[in-house]
């Protein structure tokens, strides 16, 4: 063996540290459903109205826009128009859902992707898997809780993603939980708080003092204009009943 293939052998080249990684990352968003074909002086006042009562709600959240009824904004023109306006007022405009027949390219030229509507189904699997692959497949996720205990600050995010989440204190406007099961606050809830986010609508959110800007169980929400005024400043329970979203005061 020659000197230059040992050394070759022993001596290998330097490693190749990776440039990125990739990783996933749970994302919530709000979707506008836009009620109207028309994007007009009304809808926009409208609009700066609502956005002028809950500005926190809107504050660096991304947004998904909903054209189930009005698929008339498949116009090149009126999309183009919608988008600028909406971006204009600083609202974080990504992506669209119930836009099938919208042109791809111009959803493309405007930065916006088409997301499916509805909720998640289960991915198909082939029609014979092996054995140990299917048990792994259909083993349930361990429940993960999480327990947070301290107050949670204005631009926060805290995710369970696969189980509860409690929080020792209060939660800030401006600040999100997000959690896969039940959401408990010890204290007062003035952010955002979406329980059941994987479409469990057996999930609930209970909170010492309702003040939220947003509250959702798998994807129904109400915001702070809508909220029950009984229950506002209250020890409250909410869960959906009948696919409405209830609200309990807890005395």
């Amino acid at each position: 063996m020659s000197d230059r293939y040992a050394r070759t052998r022993r001596d290998p080249g330097p490693a190749t540290v990776a440039a990125f990684q990739v990783r996933g990352r749970f994302l919530t968003a709000l979707a506008l459903r836009i009620d109207t074909e028309s994007a007009d002086g009304p809808f926009y006042a409208q609009l700066d109205d609502q956005l002028s009562r809950s500005p926190q709600l809107f504050l660096g959240a991304p947004i998904v826009l909903d054209f189930v009824n009005a698929p008339g904004f498949g116009a090149a023109d009126r999309m183009r128009d919608l988008v600028d306006n909406l971006r204009r007022r600083d609202l974080r405009v990504f992506g669209v859902q119930n836009a099938a027949g919208f042109d791809a390219s111009l959803l493309q030229t405007l930065g916006l992707i088409a997301l499916p509507s509805g909720r998640e189904a289960p991915i198909a699997r082939d029609a014979d898997p092996a054995p140990v692959a299917a048990a792994a497949a259909d083993a349930p996720r361990p429940v993960e809780n999480k327990v947070i205990r301290s107050p949670i600050r204005s631009g926060q995010m805290v995710v369970a993603e696969h189980g509860d989440l409690t929080v020792i204190g209060s939660v800030a406007s401006g600040a999100e939980l997000v959690a896969a099961g039940n959401i408990h606050v010890y204290g007062s809830l003035r952010g955002r708080a979406m329980a059941g986010c994987h479409g469990n609508e057996d999930a609930h959110i209970f909170c010492q003092s309702l003040n939220a800007e947003l509250v959702a169980i798998a994807g129904l929400y109400q915001t702070s204009e809508t909220l029950e005024d009984a229950a506002r400043q209250r020890c409250t329970h909410i869960y959906l009943e009948d696919e409405k979203l209830c609200m309990e005061v807890i005395s």
